[in-house]
């Protein structure tokens, strides 16, 4: 897939998730560098993660204003203030839960689980990230079993899935961190991630674990036409660690701008959009074998909270002779967040829904996401709202890459409550403060628009309930079809999803947040 669908991303350089934290979060890191930035024509209309809308708002052919200003002007961004000195923390948030993972190693090769981060003969400068600036106490149990493997030669290839919020991304980027030799100034670890969101989320994470090591590091990921920089312009990258999307980096190895002759660990995050024919399969796989032209032996580790079978087969035939931990389908629906579907007679039943019963729940316990399938739903619901009274904020990929941080910054603040998105938030968001998600569309197959697309809507609840804590999701439903589609999500998970008694009753959310250990008896 082309690096067009990497720039409708929403995206954000705000602090990192604390994915294993259970103090409060740490002051903000400072801000990094830009990002190296490659103009990246503007030629597709459906971008991964934000469907096309039904029908058009409105047609641009007469519109006397730009589609971006346009946009910011419907999401009010500029009302927006971006101020790190009021974030909150949420005081509904619970400890974090264990997960349970499989672990099956090559040839049954014995590793030691890790109960503390000595464990694992890390440098006393990442000991330091980790305690001082991550705030971590212990590894978490994706982390405890998944870091020896890792770190462990000879580095054998792995494949690991646990659920969202668990603690993955520590995995890799302390595997990365791990692996570099500081004496070498070129790139040694490379981290493929399929949205410019995601990317700087971790090159934050990154950041912040490695800040008293002298480790080096830089993102690709492509930019609007203000921020424009040839790339022949730019200089070979020196950076020890690279993190980027799959369509700049590709960009720059075809340039010349990065060296692979020593690339040690090659990192997939979301993997199993990485390597999905619907995906960014084809540029992970030309950068992947770029490397092994290149490099001797590169580990290859891949990440994920879902693995459909089409692309575990097809993982099985690329990467060979490696350790995989895995999750049973039917636990990967987050024990510790509860679901309900809500029957609504219609769509203004939906939106009163929001409105009159959950909205005010949002603003008492902490932070709501409400997913829709198409950005007219977005600006839809966003100015139903609006024109309410209620404080919301929107972000989806008609916005220009600067509105969207805003947007997104704001929101990681806990400076705004409820959060508007299409599915560009569905893949690594990681906000502690989420408690509630609402799909007020279901997430349906782009192809087969009868079948639910499975993934998405478990990447979509896992936005709550991070790293084991209390969450809620409720299901809004209106026709057959979401009947339909709820009941096939419910046979592929084997789980039964509870129903909220009426739509119009308080008394039954008010007993469904107690359920879910979001309320209590005053």
């Amino acid at each position: 897939m082309a690096d067009t669908t990497d720039t409708a991303t929403a995206t954000t350089a705000a602090p990192p998730p604390q994915e294993n934290t259970t103090a409060a979060a740490a002051a903000a890191a400072p801000a990094p560098p830009p990002p190296r930035e490659i103009l990246v024509p503007k030629t597709e209309t459906k971008r991964w993660g934000d469907e096309e809308d039904d029908e058009p708002l409105e047609d641009t052919a007469t519109s006397s204003t730009s589609q971006p200003d346009k946009v910011a002007a419907e999401l009010n961004v500029e009302a927006l203030t971006i101020d790190d000195t009021k974030s909150t923390v949420n005081k509904y948030l619970d400890e974090p839960q264990d997960a349970h993972i499989t672990a099956v190693t090559v040839n049954d090769t014995p590793y030691t689980s890790a109960s503390t981060f000595e464990d694992l003969n890390l440098s006393k400068e990442l000991l330091k990230g980790l305690y001082i600036e991550m705030k971590f106490q212990k590894p978490s149990k994706i982390q405890a079993i998944s870091l020896p493997m890792i770190l462990t030669p000879p580095h054998k290839d792995l494949i690991a899935q646990a659920h969202n919020g668990s603690g993955k991304t520590t995995c890799f980027v302390l595997g990365m961190l791990s692996r570099i030799d500081l004496n070498l100034k070129a790139p040694q670890a490379l981290c493929v991630c399929p949205t410019r969101e995601l990317a700087l989320q971790n090159l934050e994470v990154l950041r912040k674990m490695g800040k008293y090591t002298e480790i080096t590091s830089e993102c690709l990921v492509p930019m609007d036409k203000a921020n424009y920089v040839p790339i022949s312009r730019v200089p070979p990258l020196s950076a020890q660690i690279v993190i980027g999307t799959p369509g700049t980096i590709r960009k720059y190895i075809l340039n010349g701008k990065l060296g692979l002759s020593y690339i040690k660990i090659l990192v997939f995050d979301e993997a199993d959009l990485m390597l999905d024919d619907g995906g960014f399969k084809d540029d992970s796989l030309r950068i992947k074998k770029d490397i092994e032209k290149k490099s001797s032996h590169c580990q290859v580790v891949l990440f994920s909270a879902t693995f459909n079978e089409t692309v575990k087969n097809f993982i099985s035939r690329v990467v060979k002779d490696y350790n995989q931990l895995y999750v049973k389908k039917e636990e990967l629906s987050l024990e510790s967040v509860k679901q309900y579907k809500v029957r609504c007679p219609d769509e203004r039943a939906k939106v009163l829904v929001i409105r009159d019963r959950i909205f005010e729940l949002a603003e008492n316990l902490g932070q709501t996401i409400i997913f829709v399938r198409t950005r007219n739903n977005a600006a839809m619901l966003h100015k139903a709202l609006a024109e309410l009274g209620y404080t919301v904020t929107t972000v989806q990929g008609a916005a220009t890459p600067e509105d969207r941080d805003k947007i997104i910054q704001e929101f990681k603040n806990n400076l705004t409550k409820v959060l508007i998105s299409t599915d560009l938030l569905s893949r690594g968001f990681d906000q502690q403060q989420v408690n509630l998600v609402i799909n007020y569309d279901l997430p349906v197959n782009h192809n087969y628009q009868s079948e639910p697309d499975y993934e998405v809507y478990l990447h979509r609840i896992g936005r709550a309930g991070r790293f084991g804590r209390k969450g809620a999701v409720f299901n809004l439903l209106c026709s057959d079809r979401d009947e339909m589609i709820m009941t096939k999500i419910e046979g592929y998970f084997g789980t039964h999803i509870a129903e909220v008694n009426s739509w119009d009753r308080d008394e039954d959310f008010n007993n469904a947040l107690k359920e879910a250990g979001l309320l209590f008896d005053s």
